[in-house]
């Protein structure tokens, strides 16, 4: 057979060569088309779905900063008011300790018997008022170990009696308040032996 009868040779470019291969080839664009129609269509979907979660995600986060904030300034307001009102246990426990002194001071020609039990009765009332308020005394007696924590040392001296870094005098009483330093104890402390 020669090339010219062959129709599977002749190469005519406006001749179609095959409509089965042509309806094959319209086929396949249809479905590539469709195909992107419908991942267009799906990525479409998927963008709105994302819109709407960072939409609700922004909502939130705008949400848990106010809450914050209502917290913060609720944390602000109740700190301000324990200020505020922290001492007022205190100055009532010291209220009838004030009156004590006061009536002691109106009596005129009171024995010196008389003037120490008023001012024993006032002591009593104010050791009573730091009890309710967990003021607490720090007195350190000879011997006891030095605490930095607790004590002062305004000097250390010599001594034979008592060993090194334990207190050998007192020269004022201390105080906590609720296990917190309100005035260290001052003392004297010993060298040890020289």
């Amino acid at each position: 057979m020669s090339q010219e009868n062959n129709p599977q040779n002749s190469q005519n470019p406006e001749q179609p060569q095959n409509p089965e291969v042509e309806q094959q080839a319209d086929a396949s664009q249809e479905d590539t088309l469709e195909e992107t129609v419908l991942m267009e269509e799906n990525l479409a979907e998927k963008y709105s779905e994302l819109e709407a979660k960072v939409s609700q995600y922004h909502d939130e986060l705008l949400r848990a900063r106010a809450e914050v904030e209502n917290i913060r300034r609720r944390s602000q307001e109740e700190v301000a008011k324990a200020r505020k009102f922290s001492t007022e246990s205190f100055a009532e426990s010291l209220v009838p300790v004030k009156d004590s002194l006061e009536a002691a001071l109106a009596l005129e020609n009171q024995t010196m018997e008389a003037l120490r039990e008023g001012v024993e009765s006032t002591l009593r009332q104010l050791t009573q008022a730091f009890e309710r308020n967990h003021l607490k005394e720090v007195a350190p007696a000879v011997g006891d170990k030095f605490n930095p924590n607790l004590h002062q040392a305004i000097s250390s001296v010599p001594s034979e009696e008592v060993e090194a870094n334990c207190i050998l005098q007192s020269l004022q009483k201390g105080y906590t308040i609720s296990e917190r330093v309100l005035r260290p104890a001052l003392v004297m402390v010993s060298a040890g032996k020289q």
